[in-house]
């Protein structure tokens, strides 16, 4: 076994982005100072979308996004059982009703001949969702242009989860300019493909959206005379006027972030070179590789397998367990969302998704991150030949 574990995800820390956080230690400002306004414009820069606003976390962003687009209870949310569980729990946040749409088997991510299925049905039955929560797997981009077309038809709001997407484009447009949706969101996570240690953000094209998603992040307190309800006292003055969270990003986490978007290009490229290179030595194995949707780009936030197991003698437990035994940390995105027992007590059912528990049954993310030398890969690729026997 090797004397340290390759990560399946990792962060790349240059001296450049440890001098962006030691300037705002040594500046007057902490939080709610320059350098958060400043990681907002390089995510505008970078989407194309009119707004953007950062946040302490994903999950955070997810949160306002649905309190902005006006979900509450009684409403429904529809997402994705292949997920992690924050695409889904921002709906219950709200007091809603959460559903998922089984994914489509090529690209992992929510099918929208499925979407239209159930939509039909819930329109019969008077439970169409307010929202729809499509979530770029890996990086891959959802087929935004179908699932738009439903949302005009069927009156839902679309929140791209593009937590693993930052960087990638859909029809040669990048990932978060909202064409096709009402708000994305993306996570900056350290395994992500841009870190700020924990952070997300939303972009959105809609200023009331974005006005609505400020406030919400910083505990709906306004400075802004327009919006409040008496005359300023004095240059104290501040209103509360909505119950809104503390889910602002640190200075910190925003210089961070900063000096990573600088290098979001070269972040990217290296991930399709490594995916290229995976792409051919495991193309004579016993496995689905990922497959690209047309007219996309990814991000690669990861790099995900199937095994054939029909084809091997192995289980895929058996598989994972030797990978991991051999210094490769494999990981598998992700457990099926109605599976948990969380939602396993709101009444959803092993069964009930099959091509979601299909997905779980058979997959494994190899590891990818940007900095991973052709040695890592090549070692990874050794051992995962080895665990197939």
């Amino acid at each position: 076994m090797r004397d340290k574990v390759i990560p399946y995800g990792k962060q790349e820390i240059t001296q450049d982005d440890i001098d962006q956080v030691v300037s705002v230690l040594n500046s007057d400002f902490l939080t709610q100072g320059p350098v958060v306004p400043e990681f907002e414009e390089s995510i505008k820069r970078w989407t194309g979308a009119e707004y953007a606003l950062a946040m302490n976390s994903a999950t955070s962003a997810l949160h306002v996004a649905c309190m902005a687009l006006g979900l509450v209870e009684g409403d429904y949310l529809w997402t994705t059982p292949v997920t992690f569980v924050a695409s889904a729990n921002c709906g219950l946040y709200c007091g809603a009703k959460v559903d998922f749409v089984d994914i489509d088997p090529n690209t992992y991510n929510l099918c929208p001949i499925k979407l239209e299925q159930k939509l039909k049905q819930a329109k019969l039955d008077g439970k169409l969702p307010k929202i729809v929560i499509p979530v770029h797997l890996c990086g891959q981009p959802c087929d935004m242009t179908a699932i738009a077309r439903l949302a005009k038809e069927y009156g839902f709001k679309v929140i791209e989860d593009a937590s693993h997407a930052i960087g990638g484009q859909y029809k040669g447009s990048p990932i978060g300019n909202c064409e096709f949706s009402d708000i994305t969101v993306f996570s900056f996570h350290p395994v992500k493909i841009v870190t700020t240690a924990e952070g997300g953000a939303v972009t959105t094209n809609c200023k009331a959206l974005a006005e609505r998603m400020s406030l919400l992040r910083s505990h709906g307190i306004t400075r802004d005379p327009a919006q409040m309800k008496n005359a300023p006292h004095g240059g104290w003055y501040y209103e509360q006027i909505d119950l809104g969270f503390n889910y602002r990003m640190t200075e910190l986490q925003a210089a961070l972030g900063v000096s990573q978007m600088n290098r979001l290009n070269d972040f990217i490229s290296a991930r399709h070179k490594l995916a290229d290179r995976y792409n051919n030595l495991l193309s004579k194995l016993p496995l689905v590789l990922p497959y690209q949707l047309p007219d996309t780009y990814s991000g690669l936030h990861l790099y995900v397998i199937r095994l054939k197991l029909n084809e091997i003698s192995c289980s895929h437990l058996e598989v994972f367990e030797k990978l991991r035994a051999s210094g490769v940390g494999v990981n598998l995105h992700y457990i099926p969302v109605h599976t948990q027992p969380y939602y396993q007590k709101l009444g959803f059912c092993h069964g009930d998704f099959p091509e979601s528990e299909r997905y779980y049954s058979e997959a494994i993310s190899l590891p990818m991150f940007h900095a991973m030398s052709f040695e890592q890969q090549d070692f990874v690729v050794d051992a995962l030949e080895k665990a197939l026997i």
